[in-house]
C-alpha cells in the first residue's frame, strides 16, 4: 500500500491557513533609514509527492549534487542507476517528497530544489527493515515499529537554504504523518567529519546531557564514532536541521555512528508525535495549542 498524500499544490496557491502552516510568519522589523521599503518577493515553490519515476530521478539527481559533488560523499548506487544520481535499495519502497522552484527569475526554475524520502512501517517490512538499521541496532524501538516512519536523504539546493524550502517540506511531512496515523519518526541526522570528528563528539557530549532519550528508547551504533578519543569541549552549534528537530521535541537516541562513505557522524533522532512542542504542532501538524 502506498500512503500517498494530497496532490501537489504550489505554495502561492494554497489557502491562507495552509500557507501559514507551511511558512510560519516572522515578526516584521522596520527598515533602516535610507533602505528600500519593499521586501524582496518570496520564492514561488510547489511541494508534493513524486508520482512517477522521472520525478524520483530528479530528487536523486539533487541528492547526488549535494551529497557527492558538494559534500564529497562516496556513493555506492544500485545497479542500473544513471550517472549523476544517488539511489539505493530503499528508494523503490519510499515515498519521495519534492519541492520544485516555480520562480522564473531563478536559475533553478522548474527544477527540484529540495527533497525528503519517507519509509512507512508497511514499506519497511517489505524491504526488510529501516535504513537506520544499517547504522544502529534498533531493538529497543521494536514496540514503536508498527506506527513509526523513517525520514531520510533530506537535502536542499545550496542556493535555496534560507528557510522556505525546508519549512515547506516539514509542512507536507506533518500532514502526511497525521493523516496516516503515524506516532513517531526516526532518522539519522548528520554532522560533518571534516575536522576529524572533534566537533561531532563535542556536540554529542553536550546534547547527551540535555536531549538524550529515556533508556528504553536508546539505540546502539554499529560503527561508533570513537568519542572517547576525540575532543569534546569545543563550543559547537548544532546544524540547523538538528536544531530544528530538537526544538520541535525530538530525542537523541544514543551515541553517533560513523558513516565512512558520507564521512559524517550520524546521530539517531526519534520524534514522538505526542512530544511535538506547541508552535510546531500548530504549524506542522495542524493542532491547536
Amino acid at each position: 500500500m502506498r500512503e500517498l498524500p494530497l496532490p501537489t499544490m504550489p505554495l502561492a496557491e494554497l489557502p491562507a491557513g495552509r500557507r501559514r502552516g507551511l511558512l510560519p510568519s516572522r515578526p516584521s522589523t522596520p527598515s533602516p533609514a535610507g533602505a528600500a521599503t519593499a521586501a524582496a518577493a518570496p520564492e514561488r515553490l510547489s511541494v508534493g509527492w513524486a508520482r512517477h519515476q522521472d520525478e524520483v530521478r530528479e530528487a536523486q539527481r539533487l541528492r547526488h549534487q549535494v551529497f557527492a559533488v558538494e559534500m564529497g560523499a562516496r556513493l555506492s548506487p544500485v545497479n542500473g542507476t544513471p550517472e549523476g544520481h544517488d539511489a539505493d535499495l530503499f528508494d523503490p519502497y519510499c515515498e519521495h517528497l519534492i519541492v520544485r522552484c516555480l520562480d522564473e527569475r531563478s536559475p533553478q526554475a522548474g527544477e527540484v530544489i529540495g527533497t525528503y524520502r519517507v519509509l512507512t512501517p508497511q514499506a519497511a517490512r517489505r524491504v526488510g527493515g529501516f535504513y537506520s538499521e544499517t547504522e544502529f541496532d534498533l531493538t529497543r524501538l521494536r514496540p514503536l515499529r508498527d506506527r513509526m516512519a523513517e525520514l531520510g536523504r533530506s537535502c536542499v539546493h545550496e542556493d535555496h537554504r534560507q528557510g522556505g524550502v525546508i519549512l515547506g517540506l516539514w509542512g507536507a511531512l506533518g500532514s502526511f504523518l497525521v493523516r496516516n496515523g503515524l506516532d513517531s519518526v526516526i532518522g539519522c541526522a548528520s554532522m560533518s567529519m571534516r575536522d576529524g570528528g572533534h566537533a561531532a563528539a563535542s556536540l554529542w557530549d553536550r546534547l547527551s546531557r540535555t536531549h538524550l532519550a529515556p533508556i528504553e528508547l536508546q539505540v546502539r551504533p554499529r560503527l561508533a564514532l570513537p568519542v572517547d578519543d576525540l575532543r569534546r569541549d569545543l563550543p559547537v552549534e548544532a546544524p540547523p536541521l538538528i536544531k530544528g528537530y530538537l526544538r520541535a521535541g525530538a530525542f537523541i537516541c544514543g551515541e553517533p555512528a560513523w558513516d565512512p562513505d558520507f564521512n559524517t557522524a550520524d546521530l539517531p533522532i526519534l520524534m514522538p508525535m505526542a512530544k511535538v512542542s506547541g508552535r510546531y504542532a500548530k504549524h506542522y501538524l495542524g493542532q491547536e495549542t
